[in-house]
């Protein structure tokens, strides 16, 4: 039997070490202290690689698309890599700042103004004294980026919170190709009435003429000047200041009748009644000349909305009337729901989970993950025979005969699961670096959860791009090759030791690119979203939420020395 044989090695192996086995109780408090060779004359610090298996695991979109509502963020544009072409839109319900509004007499619109924001630091100020920023989160980044066309619909389909035809009342789950759990499909329904794109031109008294759809896109702020009320030199009186971020005029038309025109009407009552009668936004964008850019927008935030500004009646003079200005504003939620509409070029297929593949593909969106087997995806069992997770075990530790730990062989120091990158697959592309994400993800695929070295890095910062790198290291670039990617080295040394210490199970492992590492914890709630026809395939929202993608070597590359592994070092007594 398999314990006899656990039994006899642990005889064994204490015979021959039987004159230190006598301090085993100070030998354990090691497995907390920092040990090198240099000041280590009774240790050894070794290393040894294993084999693991890894394999592409896509998101079809015919039979396999994400979840897309829920995500707290929003994507829009277009972005263009080794796979392909990704064009996002996104839906939104719309929330009104009050109910039963009074509007009161008169009421004109002055101007309807769609703002939302893109992430964005200050920087300093200029010479005339405006602050300056730096954009993030749109893709590619550039010292200047690339335009795209805005069309903006009435959404005409009726966004639900929960499920009718789910019998535990469970919330509505959207996906990415445009349908719905349950009810299928309904594209058909987003492109409702088309809002036009108005701006006022630059003469002395204000009129409004249509204007194209083109967003630009760059650092700079919009300055907010009022167009009644202009001094003797024909300037505008500067309102305020926004940070950069797309700012558009709509025709005031549309919502003088939508909105204005029911006052005292039950559809603004209440957010029921409003929500059944205003189904919300779509907004879609496409490319000018083929080209484009790609936003991550912070829809949630409470500057992302629609504010409709008007003035109102309140009193009448000798001299004719006198007017107030007031506004009304309407937030973006509280469902939005992202679509991506991809154009692979390079198709992405789903590989083998028993043996791996040679080529491991990873692409945010509604592309791809990967999963990772360590030690053959395989668990203590009741077979007579070791098998490989067994006989990594007993190299390591002392077990009873029900394979729980007893003591330490050897002590683990740094595990990190190493992955290169396929420069020829990227270099044929012509792949550019930017485009390369800089951090993936490491996750338990089975409990849907990060690993216990993401909540034990200490390395977490409000930045995304430098938290958690001690678990999840950051991608280390060729500086000689135009900071070409070369490899990722991610730490799961804890990982490794609840497997040997704490008898955690061999659960297999996800690998994901990522927009920020930091969106991925499980108190959160969001950490992952459902996968169609799929009781138990989920994705997690950092890799949604990002186009980027990348080619690594698997464990079955035909460059052996590019070859994908698990790097152990630990200490051993000599």
């Amino acid at each position: 039997m398999k314990k006899n044989k656990i039994a006899l090695q642990i005889l064994a192996f204490g015979l021959i070490a039987f004159t230190f086995i006598a301090c085993d109780e100070d030998y354990a408090t090691l497995e907390s202290d920092v040990i090198n060779n240099d000041i280590a004359t009774n240790f050894d610090i070794l290393s040894e690689k294993h084999n693991i298996i890894t394999y592409t695991k896509a998101l079809n979109p015919n039979d396999k698309p994400v979840q897309t509502n829920g995500l707290g963020l929003s994507t829009l544009g277009l972005y263009d890599d080794v796979y392909g072409r990704t064009t996002a839109s996104f839906v939104t319900q719309l929330s009104a700042s009050s109910y039963d509004p009074d509007f009161g007499d008169g009421t004109i619109i002055d101007s309807v103004v769609v703002t939302i924001p893109f992430f964005s630091t200050s920087t300093g100020f200029d010479d005339d004294g405006n602050v300056t920023y730096e954009v993030d989160s749109i893709l590619p980044k550039d010292d200047t980026y690339k335009p795209i066309k805005l069309r903006i619909f009435e959404n005409n389909y009726f966004i639900r919170d929960f499920d009718p035809y789910s019998s535990e009342n469970e919330s509505q789950v959207y996906y990415s190709n445009k349908s719905a759990a349950g009810s299928g499909d309904f594209s058909g329904a987003l492109e409702g009435e088309e809002l036009i794109f108005v701006d006022y031109n630059d003469a002395i008294d204000p009129v409004m003429s249509v204007v194209s759809n083109e967003i630009i896109i760059n650092n700079n702020g919009y300055v907010l000047s009022d167009v009644n009320d202009i001094d003797d030199d024909g300037n505008k009186t500067v309102l305020q200041t926004q940070t950069p971020g797309i700012r558009v005029m709509l025709d005031p038309t549309f919502w003088q009748n939508k909105i204005i025109d029911k006052e005292g009407d039950a559809v603004l009552s209440n957010q029921n009644n409003f929500l059944n009668y205003f189904k919300g936004l779509y907004f879609k964008a496409e490319a000018i000349n083929n080209e484009g850019s790609f936003l991550i927008l912070d829809t949630s935030s409470s500057n992302a909305n629609i504010t409709i500004y008007y003035k109102k009646l309140t009193s009448a003079t000798d001299d004719g009337t006198d007017t107030d200005t007031s506004s009304y504003v309407l937030n973006f939620g509280p469902n939005r729901i992202n679509f991506y509409d991809n154009n692979f070029t390079t198709p992405i297929d789903s590989g083998e989970p028993t043996t791996g593949d040679s080529k491991i593909y990873l692409k945010g969106g509604e592309g791809s993950i990967a999963g990772i087997k360590l030690f053959n995806g395989e668990d203590l069992d009741d077979a007579p025979e070791l098998n490989t997770f067994e006989n990594f075990k007993n190299e390591f530790v002392v077990t009873d005969e029900d394979g729980k730990f007893v003591s330490s062989k050897r002590l683990v120091n740094e595990a990190n699961l190493v992955f290169y990158v396929d420069r020829n697959q990227l270099d044929m592309a012509n792949e550019v670096s930017d485009n390369e994400p800089n951090r993936l993800y490491l996750y338990d695929m089975d409990n849907k959860t990060p690993l216990i070295d993401y909540f034990l890095d200490a390395t977490n910062t409000s930045l995304p791009s430098f938290s958690k790198f001690s678990h999840l290291g950051i991608l280390e670039r060729d500086e000689s090759n135009d900071d070409k990617g070369v490899k990722y080295k991610l730490r799961i040394t804890e990982h490794i030791n609840n497997l040997l210490v704490r008898d955690s199970t061999n659960v297999e492992l996800g690998l994901a690119v990522s927009l920020s590492v930091n969106l991925e914890n499980s108190t959160l709630g969001l950490t992952q979203k459902k996968v169609q026809n799929s009781n138990d395939f989920t994705v997690p929202i950092g890799s949604i939420l990002t186009p980027r993608g990348t080619i690594l070597h698997g464990n079955s590359s035909e460059d052996e020395t590019k070859r994908v592994y698990l790097e152990i070092y630990y200490t051993e007594p000599n």
